[in-house]
């Protein structure tokens, strides 16, 4: 098992040098993934939020049931490049890419997030919500959620968006704010949820 270790301004704890539960989820996302990612270790000095970190991502992840593979790394792309967090947004870029997205259409969303105009009145709502939600949390108002509704999403899309961009908010200021600013590894970007 090869790992890459982060390029951060705290400690971490290498994978060979775990021990106990921190040991425990390492080996739970090196079993899918073939390594330990640099986000992982950046929480290594607290092993319980290490694995609830990776129960976490695995659970938002599995809410998107409602969401094209493009919508879902389009919200994580909008939301880590409003955050400025170069490690998160170049691991949804490599989805975007895999996902066949049309880089007119991605360019378009990132830039004006809120009036993308992407010709989809569900992928505007989205990207819309994704925009405020981000960044400007207490903006959001029940007309956004009825724009949502309008758009044809669920309550339990919207509730699975919701969670999307406020796991990636935090994930953007965990890995910006203790200096993981190194692009994801294409392999990592595609396969990270563990199983």
């Amino acid at each position: 098992m090869s790992n890459i270790r982060p390029q951060a301004w705290v400690q971490t704890i290498a994978p060979e040098q775990a021990t106990g539960k921190l040991a425990e989820a390492y080996g739970w996302q090196a079993k899918s993934l073939g390594e330990v990612t640099e986000y992982t270790q950046l929480g290594s000095l607290h092993p319980d939020l290490v694995q609830l970190r990776l129960q976490l991502y695995k659970t938002v992840e599995a809410t998107l049931t409602g969401f094209t593979p493009v919508e879902q790394k389009l919200v994580v792309y909008v939301t880590s490049t409003l955050n400025q967090t170069p490690h998160c947004a170049s691991g949804a870029r490599l989805g975007l890419e895999a996902a066949g997205a049309d880089p007119v259409l991605v360019e378009r969303a990132v830039a004006n997030p809120l009036e993308a105009g992407t010709g989809s009145e569900r992928l505007d709502a989205i990207l819309h919500y994704t925009a405020l939600v981000a960044l400007t949390p207490g903006a959001t108002s029940e007309a956004d959620i009825q724009r949502l509704r309008a758009a044809g999403l669920s309550d339990a899309d919207i509730v699975a968006l919701n969670n999307l961009v406020a796991y990636y908010a935090y994930t953007n200021r965990v890995a910006t704010g203790l200096g993981l600013r190194t692009p994801i590894p294409t392999h990592h970007a595609l396969k990270a949820v563990p199983k």
